[in-house]
């Protein structure tokens, strides 16, 4: 326990139109440091995570943190990417910097804005997620690559269409609570089951509901070390984090297994001493809701091929025995690829802290988190507990 969550800012996440990735990093950096009562001069290092991939012209974006506060200018700053992990680079990289003892406080945000880039675009600039030797000509984009994946999984495990979209129904009814998600509407199971005009198929078997959407926002936490976080109003710390990255290429990989997953679960539970039955919610990175099925196997929570049991006999849902997603997930909140892990770190804290308003689980005392880039190739796990 080295490091820990004293403040965090959120915006709303969606097609925000009035805003640049500029504003949108001044705007959560300064909130984020007003929330945790530290003042800018005190900040000892900035780590931005920023994807881009073409999404933004300005590629070089770790300086515009700095233009929250004059009292930033000459801090140290870096911008991280590690495809849809990014944001959760960002963080451990915060927690490495304060375990080394380089830093007492670590700002850390996480931004992106993708929808002012046309939709070709879009899908292109995903596809730099992946390994463009092999996978960059899959028709749908990145949708194509799970869309191959639920394919597969149907193939070897039966048709899982019915769990798929109880998976999306859950989180978008947990996402009407959210005030920063995209879309606040509970779909109900039959919408998201049911193919239709507005629920089309888009790759393999899944729809549109089983879709993360394209969006802009932004996150920031504050990170300090234990000693400086207990003299502050409230402090979260990282029991364990972990990051684990697997090969790139998916023809080298059991690619049904998201075998980094369950390491990086596997490596966090052990440092924290823990088992996952200890945790009150998980937040899991559901950018298609065939993620989120195989992410219940990969975490433990069912033996492999069973993950639809966790869905289906309601272990997942927010009164469950372990809730997944309280937020809505990336399903209903969105997705701003730099902003998504801090996005999920803000959250969690929020929940430990019992300030997250409708979105709140009951008696949350540890949380996990576990964000991907590309196909289970990038995996971090954190799991947070409040000291104070």
């Amino acid at each position: 326990m080295t490091a820990c969550i004293v403040g965090w800012a959120h915006t709303p996440f969606g097609k925000l139109s009035g805003e640049t990735v500029e504003s949108l990093i001044v705007r959560v950096a300064g909130d984020a440091l007003a929330d945790a009562g530290i003042s800018p001069k005190d900040v000892d290092e900035i780590v931005l995570g920023h994807f881009n991939a073409g999404f933004s012209a300005q590629d070089f974006t770790a300086s515009l943190v700095l233009q929250a506060s004059p009292d930033l200018r000459f801090k140290r700053a870096t911008r991280v990417e590690n495809a849809c992990a990014t944001g959760s680079a960002a963080v451990h990289q915060g927690i490495k910097t304060i375990d080394a003892r380089a830093a007492r406080i670590v700002l850390v945000v996480g931004a992106e804005q993708m929808t002012a880039t046309p939709a070709p675009e879009i899908g292109r600039n995903l596809l730099k997620a992946s390994y463009v030797r092999e996978e960059a000509d899959i028709d749908g984009g990145f949708a194509g690559i799970f869309g191959k994946i639920a394919g597969l999984y149907f193939q070897k495990w039966g048709d899982q269409s019915d769990a798929l979209a109880m998976i999306a129904a859950k989180n978008h009814k947990n996402g009407v609570g959210n005030p920063y998600a995209q879309m606040r509407k509970d779909l109900g199971y039959d919408f998201c089951r049911t193919e239709s005009e507005k629920n089309p198929f888009v790759a393999g078997p899944l729809k549109r509901t089983d879709c993360s959407l394209v969006s802009d926002g932004a996150a920031a936490v504050v990170l300090a070390d234990v000693e400086t976080a207990l003299k502050l109003k409230k402090a979260i710390a990282f029991r364990a984090a972990a990051h684990v990255q697997d090969f790139l290429p998916m023809s080298k990989r059991d690619i049904l297994k998201f075998e980094g997953c369950a390491q990086a679960w596997q490596q966090a539970l052990g440092k924290a001493g823990l088992k996952l039955a200890d945790l009150s919610f998980v937040e899991t990175h559901d950018c298609f809701t065939i993620a989120e099925l195989i992410e219940y196997e990969a975490m433990g929570l069912t033996a492999e091929g069973q993950g639809a049991r966790a869905i289906i006999e309601g272990w997942t849902q927010k009164d469950g025995r372990l809730p997944v997603n309280p937020s809505g997930g990336l399903k209903a909140k969105g997705h701003p690829i730099g902003a998504t892990g801090v996005s999920m770190h803000a959250l969690c804290a929020m929940q430990l802290t019992g300030t997250a308003g409708d979105l709140q689980v009951k008696n949350a005392r540890l949380g996990g988190i576990f964000n991907m880039g590309g196909t289970a190739v990038a995996n971090y796990v954190s799991i947070l507990e409040r000291i104070k």
